[in-house]
């Protein structure tokens, strides 16, 4: 009967789920119809399934019962895809935070750096590495001395840039309001240079090394000479506060300088120094020497403007010009050219009186309708009546410390001498 059947069926099945799967593999057996011994018999060591928890969370499925391993060249290319990615960000994250800082930096401090280090390479093709490390050092000081008291006195200027053999020096963005500021940024450099000389001159007494015997040598000497009242040195600033009639004993000095060290170099400096005392002496009140400013710029052609109009390389056209003066000192001059709608501005070391503005070497237009036109702006150095006009007191101390170092410096190199540092074969 069918009824009989199923319900058969389902004892069957009941006795299967109560015997944890044994009936299964006896059915099996007998359904084969052998009487072999079969090759999982049914025994008590066989696991009880567990009732399922419709509570448990939901388990991923599974491939099977054998591991996946990762041959070496996959895992490798899996860790190394990560880590690749990773040095990448933490070089950008670099970049765009610290590494920002860092190029600025470079920028700012990469061209004195370059300038040292080329101008060391200089001085080694002639004397020992150690001699010219410590004599670009002895000048880096000096120049830093410059620096020093240039800031305190709230004057920007630049890093020291080196020159191979002619020594190293520092602009100043922005004139000094006086003689005797301008005097008191002259003396930094060598009272500070002569500090240093001084450090070296202990060294070589306590080591009785000759490379540190005539680096305090060679430093007191380069601060001497950087005293001698001669413009540009610092000797002829320091004397413009004190009396500018000290000019004339460079003059007079500046043969005997050029004979006793046969420097070629100084009787540039000192010929240079008779042309602007002259021309100081014989200028108008008030106009300083000639001074030139020059900047490029891009600017948009006009189609409506015919093509001779931008011909000759000659071009000059004046321009409309104002000038003024930053907040932090910077002097500016703005200027328009009307015809090309164009605008610009050009910043001045220094203040001057403008005689003019104009734009000269028009270049273009290119396929892109771009024009390069250079900008001069031509003028003299203003000089204020009143420069040279120092107080008593500040005269009497800025005297004494010119006096008074140079007779310092002439006293340890008269002790070195005597000492017999300068002769190498003692």
């Amino acid at each position: 009967m069918p009824n009989d059947g199923r319900e058969h069926e389902e004892k069957l099945d009941d006795r299967k789920l109560a015997d944890g799967g044994q009936e299964r593999l006896t059915d099996a057996g007998d359904g084969m119809g052998t009487d072999q011994p079969q090759a999982n018999p049914p025994g008590p060591d066989l696991p009880t399934p567990k009732p399922i928890d419709p509570n448990a969370p939901p388990v991923p499925p599974t491939h099977g019962d054998e591991e996946r391993v990762d041959t070496p060249e996959e895992g490798g290319r899996r860790k190394g895809g990560g880590g690749s990615w990773a040095a990448i960000g933490a070089v950008l994250a670099f970049l765009l935070g610290k590494g920002k800082a860092a190029l600025l930096l470079f920028l700012k401090f990469g061209k004195p750096l370059i300038s040292m280090a080329i101008t060391v390479g200089a001085y080694a093709i002639i004397y020992p590495w150690s001699f010219a490390v410590g004599f670009v050092a002895l000048i880096f000081v000096h120049e830093m001395g410059h620096v020093w008291v240039a800031k305190r006195k709230g004057l920007p200027v630049t890093a020291p840039v080196f020159i191979p053999f002619l020594g190293a020096a520092i602009m100043m963005k922005r004139n000094p309001k006086d003689a005797a500021t301008e005097a008191d940024i002259a003396l930094g450099g060598p009272y500070l240079g002569t500090a240093a000389a001084f450090v070296c001159y202990g060294i070589g007494v306590y080591t009785d090394s000759p490379v540190w015997h005539m680096l305090a040598y060679v430093g007191f000497f380069l601060n001497l000479f950087n005293l001698v009242p001669v413009r540009p040195l610092d000797g002829g600033r320091i004397a413009s506060a004190v009396n500018r009639w000290i000019w004339l004993a460079g003059v007079v000095i500046g043969p005997f300088i050029i004979w006793y060290t046969h420097s070629v170099i100084f009787i540039l400096i000192w010929v240079w120094f008779l042309f602007t005392t002259y021309r100081k002496f014989k200028a108008k009140k008030g106009e300083g020497p000639v001074h030139v400013a020059e900047g490029v710029y891009q600017a948009k052609a006009d189609p409506a403007l015919p093509d001779w109009f931008y011909r000759g390389s000659s071009h000059l056209r004046e321009l409309p010009y104002t000038a003024y003066c930053k907040l932090d000192g910077q002097h500016m001059v703005e200027f328009e050219w009307e015809a090309l709608s164009f605008k610009g501005e050009l910043p001045i070391d220094q203040a001057i009186l403008i005689r003019r503005v104009y734009a000269h070497q028009l270049e273009g237009p290119d396929a892109e309708q771009n024009l390069t036109l250079k900008v001069r702006v031509e003028g003299n150095v203003y000089e204020p009546d009143n420069y040279y006009e120092v107080k008593s007191r500040d005269r009497w101390r800025i005297g004494s410390l010119y006096i008074g170092l140079i007779v310092v410096l002439v006293y340890m190199m008269w002790v070195i001498q005597e000492a017999g540092w300068t002769n190498p074969a003692q």
